[in-house]
């Protein structure tokens, strides 16, 4: 008899538990339909909106269009393409149309002459043979700024009007640093008839006429400066055998009498002297 007394309260207790968990269900059922209810009935209905007809764009100018370039002057996209442009020529027009040729030449035979093959360095006599040709072609360069360059930038001419203008520096430049043999045969090679005159001489048969002619003359004072330690050498060359010192280079020995030699009489200074007083009737 006491065994269904001890299992009625848990049936009881279970019982309980289930009604309370029905209870919980259907209350956030109804909290979730209040809720959607009150969603709904918020919401009013809005009346369609009628389409708006397109309308035409409006072109300014009574029918044209416009194209113009403000007040005539380039527009910076194409002064960035130009000058892009004659940067990537720049090296060319560099080492065939101005003095660079001549000078960097020079310094390369000046080193070798003096038995230093990596001193200076050869950035060092790029650098050189850089600022000396910037100076060398200053009156050039400003004589083409000034009446090209700037009146291009102003809107005053065109591109074929400021290259027509600004040629004609660079032109009297070659002409008056070329040389009448080599203007001669880069005349005869191109096949086309003698000029009347030497103004009227092509760029194209101008330019490679003042390479050849700047060489020659590079070459003339290498070999000047060369002879000097030429000399140098040989005597030390001499001395060495008549002390029975064969095994000796004699490079070795006669590099610091070179140097002393070249410092002595201020090489660079006569060097630089030389080459830009070879262009002083250019200017």
């Amino acid at each position: 008899m006491t065994a269904p007394a001890r299992a009625l309260p848990r049936s009881v207790a279970s019982a309980s538990a289930r009604r309370a968990a029905v209870v919980l269900v259907l209350t956030l059922l109804c909290t979730v339909t209040a809720i959607l209810l009150a969603g709904s009935a918020s919401a009013a209905p809005t009346d369609p909106v009628a389409p708006v007809a397109p309308v035409a764009p409006v072109v300014p100018g009574a029918g044209s269009v416009d194209i113009s370039i403000g007040d005539g002057s380039p527009s910076s996209s194409i002064t960035l393409i130009l000058a892009i442009t004659v940067l990537s020529i720049a090296p060319s027009v560099l080492l065939l149309a101005t003095s660079f040729t001549k000078i960097i030449v020079v310094l390369a035979l000046t080193r070798n002459a003096l038995g230093l093959p990596s001193s200076p360095p050869n950035q060092v006599l790029t650098g050189i043979a850089l600022f000396l040709t910037l100076f060398v072609m200053g009156p050039v360069f400003s004589d083409i700024n000034e009446v090209a360059v700037q009146p291009y930038m102003d809107g005053k001419a065109t591109v074929s009007q400021a290259y027509d203008a600004g040629v004609v520096p660079l032109r009297e430049f070659l002409l008056g640093n070329t040389r009448e043999d080599e203007l001669k045969l880069m005349i005869g090679l191109s096949g086309e008839d003698a000029p009347a005159t030497v103004s009227e001489v092509s760029m194209t048969t101008l330019i490679p006429a003042f390479v050849l002619s700047e060489l020659k003359s590079a070459f003339i004072i290498g070999l000047v400066v060369f002879i000097p330690f030429l000399v140098l050498d040989m005597l030390v060359s001499a001395a060495l055998m008549a002390m029975g010192m064969m095994m000796v280079p004699p490079t070795v020995v006669s590099l610091p009498f070179k140097l002393l030699l070249f410092v002595v009489v201020d090489g660079w200074a006569l060097i630089t002297t030389a080459l830009v007083g070879s262009y002083g009737g250019s200017g």
